[in-house]
């Protein structure tokens, strides 16, 4: 007559739990680097901006924030401009928030044009007309070294 070994049977079943726990926690885990895009995916540096104009809206939204500018062009036409930076806490430490660029606001940005041809860039630097400060926009590897001509 063989006897059970009650220890060892309880120790297999905490092991297969802890495996099944461990593989649902990773099946779980939602993995985001599909969905974000690269900088060369969705803006064209071979196509530099530098756009001046008002601001008309502040979204500081994750995962990237987004400035919009009404630039006058040279045939009088205005354009409301959508403008990519990094996110919200980037562009905080970088002293970029709603208080210190409202709606009115006239800036300078050195940008990279979308790829799709829409009047949407990323921004790589701000500029405030009134004081001459200079912010980053943008975060990363896609931008560090860039400054728009």
């Amino acid at each position: 007559m063989k006897l059970k070994n009650k220890e060892g049977s309880q120790m297999r079943i905490t092991i297969c739990l802890i495996g099944v726990v461990i593989v649902a926690g990773l099946l779980l885990v939602p993995v985001p680097l599909k969905a974000h895009h690269a900088f060369s995916a969705a803006f064209d540096e071979n196509k530099p901006l530098n756009l001046q104009g008002k601001v008309t809206k502040v979204e500081l939204v994750n995962p990237h924030s987004w400035l919009w500018i009404d630039v006058t062009g040279s045939d009088g036409k205005v354009t409301n401009w959508g403008v990519e930076g990094g996110p919200p806490v980037n562009l905080f430490r970088n002293g970029i928030t709603k208080t210190s660029l409202p709606v009115g606001t006239e800036i300078k940005v050195f940008a990279y044009q979308a790829k799709s041809g829409e009047s949407k860039c990323v921004g790589v630097f701000v500029e405030y007309l009134d004081s001459g400060a200079r912010r980053e926009a943008a975060t990363g590897a896609c931008c560090r070294s860039r400054e728009a001509a």
